[in-house]
């Protein structure tokens, strides 16, 4: 067994490869399945303890109870309970801890619906054991493990590199340097600093190019990356959780205040300590939006569900609001405008004429090269062409700057390299055309206007158009430095149709308020095609060269206007996105290759797809099943609908039940009795509670779903003025009618508005719940059922086991008729005041 005190103590890239075998009790051929497992075990047993999943749910319901209002009233119960009020100890008691049960029962069942979510998407890696090659989670690769990595995988453990081809990696988590750093095979000298470790890998880094062979030397917490996961872990907060932040200080401040008012008063005027300080803590927790977490994340969790029916798998259940803020969207056009299955149409050379031996060229290129996987590639590889004769020698991969791939191949002529990539890219390392399969003639200048002027005609056919280029060589390995003198061969036709569904689903985008934005690395010519098969006009188009003649100011000024990026760098997408957020938009960007990490990163909503590069799918908040804009729609709408739900939960909160908890402490400092008992305020709490549960999946109106949700304080406190002052009205209504009219006092006055109190909060969210007016629009079953429910439930209280318990008596039909006439004028007059309100909010641009 290795122990992990000699591994930690090893230095990486200094010491021999031999010593690291011998540190690792490996021989440098990999692992057996056994000694992975047993290694695996090992690593588990000293990682620090984790909470079993017995301790989590535990640890789930103590959470519940752990508001410092919460403990607070928990305290003072006890305290009764001491004094000799234990009836009354047991009911306060009882209630709390079937609200917090409930709250507990809800995160629990989103806890679960998250943790399927997250199973779905795992990092792979690929390992030698046992002589071959298997595909491992990367959590479960460990020390002595050879390791084979290619562009676009993340590296999931220090590693030595043993062997290498054109490696380039992206430290820049580590280093803070943007520029990819080469990698190779080798030793470095004593206390080098960490960005000259060339023949090191380290954990949480990418590789954007090439390929190599690596010895597994510390993983988890033993790595760099795993030192500094805690600092490297934090994620930003979003608008939404910003928002709900601030919300809940404003609420804190406010609650604070009104208890310890209360509580002051009601001791001033000689009423027992206990039962003021019940009641003050009871208020407070009244007041208090505790099921606002639960419901936010059901909301949440449900909307993932949904959102996962519909292919579209969620890293980061916060990230939803984000999605439903977007108003632009970035894409390529392939796979998600077009197809994204590419079809090989034709091999011409520069006349034009077609090639068989050109179409030999392109599949052997394609077929011996071992970088990252790509649709041109598989379309290529898939041509029934044989390729007997031919052996593999090694390549020069593929990458971002040079843009071309390049491979070399013994023949029955001899070795022959075969490059093929980007035409303009192609033409740099050419002096020479063919004519005719080994025929050259010299490439001069007229020729070179003559390939580009061919090239931009079938561009403008809609081709997407790639360059082949060979050169006859003795060489039997090379590198970039080689790929000189070659000979253009031809030109690569391939087709990638647009989608039949791309104009309904931009049309779909642009009823929801967003824009979409293609951003593309083809040339200015396929970019003008695809505009005019879209429907954009030429003047919307803007290419990578014209961009970066631009100052910051500039473009910022006109990256709104602009539908279609062609020729696109990179760098330069990250650059589109920063300019867009500044200008006020809220972005999404969908990609899945290693060219694209660094813009998914830059917008608010990072998409990616389930066949995309690893380092792409772990930037990404989203990860689509299906790559298709209709589907990136439906999430969209869905982000919407779980704003929507949540902002209810807040405008109930902060209108009925900061009216109601305000009606109740202004009539306790005017009457000479207590105008409810603590346990009766909680139980108040509880009731309209129940039915708040299940506003996560509520139906949402049509219109506010048709632009994006905004977070407003100033909206939320206009509400709880508004609807604060109406419900109070009402209360201080019911007041004067159960004192002064009917002359109740005590348990009748309690009850009277105790069932007042609750139908209000629970009429107001059947009210509040929809924008329209709310006999127009039906509440989902769920939510219509729990509040029957809980209404009847408030209606036979009185006349239950438990009235004399709990406070209430019976009440008579008189006071019925007046209760039910209030209720009724209530519910037209806050039907009639919400329509006006939000009406008002929306001609102010705030939804």
């Amino acid at each position: 067994m290795v122990s992990a005190d000699p591994i930690s103590k090893i230095q990486l890239g200094e010491s021999p490869l031999q010593a690291l075998y011998q540190a690792l009790a490996t021989d440098g051929n990999g692992l057996d399945s056994e000694q992975a497992g047993l290694r695996q075990q090992h690593i588990r047993a000293s990682k620090p303890h984790t909470e079993s999943g017995a301790r989590k749910v535990m640890a789930t319901l103590v959470n519940q109870f752990r508001s410092p209002l919460v403990l607070l009233l928990v305290v003072a119960v006890i305290l009764s309970a001491f004094l000799g009020e234990v009836s009354d100890t047991l009911i306060i008691g009882c209630i709390i801890l079937a609200s917090g049960l409930l709250s507990f029962w809800q995160e629990y069942k989103a806890g679960k619906a998250v943790e399927k979510l997250q199973k779905l998407i795992s990092q792979k890696s690929t390992v030698i054991r046992g002589n071959t090659e298997q595909v491992v989670d990367a959590q479960d690769v460990v020390p002595g493990d050879l390791i084979l990595l290619k562009a676009g995988d993340i590296i999931p453990a220090d590693c030595r590199i043993i062997e290498s081809n054109e490696l380039h990696v992206n430290e820049s988590s580590l280093t803070g340097e943007s520029f990819p750093a080469e990698k190779m095979q080798g030793q470095i000298k004593e206390h080098a600093a960490l960005s000259n470790t060339f023949n090191c890998l380290w954990q949480g880094t990418n590789v954007i190019s090439g390929t190599s062979r690596a010895l597994v030397v510390r993983t988890c917490a033993d790595t760099v990356f795993g030192k500094l996961r805690e600092s490297l872990s934090e994620s930003s907060e979003t608008a939404f959780e910003h928002g709900i932040r601030g919300f809940g200080y404003f609420l804190l401040q406010i609650t604070t205040v009104l208890t310890l008012v209360i509580l002051s008063v009601n001791i001033y005027f000689g009423k027992p300590w206990i039962d003021s300080v019940l009641f003050s803590l009871a208020l407070a927790v009244g007041m208090a939006p505790e099921l606002l977490p639960a419901i936010m994340t059901v909301a949440m969790s449900t909307a993932a569900a949904r959102m996962m029916e519909r292919k579209v798998i969620v890293k980061k259940l916060s990230s939803i609001f984000n999605l439903g803020e977007v108003t632009v969207l970035c894409t390529d056009k392939t796979g998600t405008i077009t197809e994204g299955s590419v079809r090989v149409c034709d091999a011409v050379d520069g006349t034009g004429i077609s090639r068989q031996h050109l179409r030999q060229y392109a599949y052997l290129n394609a077929v011996m090269q071992q970088g990252f996987v790509n649709p041109i590639d598989e379309a290529l590889s898939d041509l029934t062409l044989d390729s007997k004769g031919y052996r593999r020698l090694n390549e020069v991969p593929y990458d971002f700057i040079r843009k071309r791939l390049t491979v070399l191949a013994a023949g029955p002529g001899g070795n022959l390299m075969i490059s093929k990539g980007a035409l303009e890219s192609i033409l740099e390392v050419c002096s020479r055309l063919e004519v005719d399969k080994g025929v050259y003639v010299p490439l001069d200048e007229a020729r070179r206007r003559s390939l580009l002027c061919q090239y931009q005609t079938y561009c403008e056919q809609g081709y997407r158009v790639l360059g082949i280029a060979v050169k006859q060589t003795r060489l039997d390995h090379i590198t970039r430095a080689d790929e000189s003198e070659m000979a253009f061969a031809g030109y690569l036709l391939l087709e990638d149709p647009l989608k039949s569904s791309s104009l309904s689903s931009i049309q779909k985008l642009r009823e929801l308020g967003v824009e979409v934005k293609i951003i593309t690395g083809d040339n200015r010519f396929a970019a003008m095609h695809i505009a005019k098969t879209l429907g954009i006009s030429g003047d919307r188009i803007m290419t990578g060269p014209e961009l970066d003649m631009l100052t910051p100011e500039a473009f910022g000024k006109r990256c709104s206007g602009i539908a279609v990026y062609a020729e696109i760098e990179p760098h330069q997408k990250v650059r589109v996105v920063k300019a867009l957020r500044e200008q006020g938009a809220v972005t999404a960007y969908i990609g899945d290759g290693i060219n694209d990490v660094a813009a998914i990163n830059a917008a608010d909503a990072g998409i990616s797809t389930h066949n995309a590069v690893d380092v792409a799918k772990q930037a990404a908040d989203f990860v689509l099943m299906e790559k298709d804009l209709s589907v990136l729609a439906d999430g969209i709408l869905e982000g919407r609908k779980s704003f929507a739900n949540s902002m209810k939960y807040i405008f109930i909160t902060t209108g009925a039940t900061f009216g109601n908890m305000f009606s109740v402490a202004g009539a306790s400092l005017l009457l000479p009795f207590l105008p409810m008992l603590p346990k009766q305020i909680l139980l108040t709490n509880f009731i309209t509670d129940l039915p708040a549960l299940a506003i996560a999946s509520d139906q949402v109106d049509p219109q506010q779903t048709r632009r994006s949700g905004k977070w407003s304080m100033s909206l939320i406190r206009r509400f709880m003025v508004v609807f604060g002052l109406h419900s109070s009205f009402f209360d201080f209504l019911t007041f004067y009618v159960l004192y002064f009219k009917l002359h109740l006092s005590g348990a009748a006055f309690r009850t009277g508005w105790f069932i007042e109190s609750v139908i209000t909060e629970l009429l107001i969210l059947l009210v509040v719940r929809t924008r329209q007016p709310f006999l127009s629009s039906r509440p989902a079953k769920a939510l219509l059922w729990l509040t029957l429910a809980a209404l009847l439930a408030t209606i036979l209280l009185p006349v239950s086991p438990l009235a004399s318990e709990l406070g209430f008596t019976e009440i008579s039909q008189r006071e019925s008729v007046w209760i039910a006439g209030i209720l009724v004028l209530y519910v037209v007059t806050a039907d009639m005041l919400k329509v006006r309100f939000f009406q008002g909010g929306t001609r102010a641009g705030q939804r």
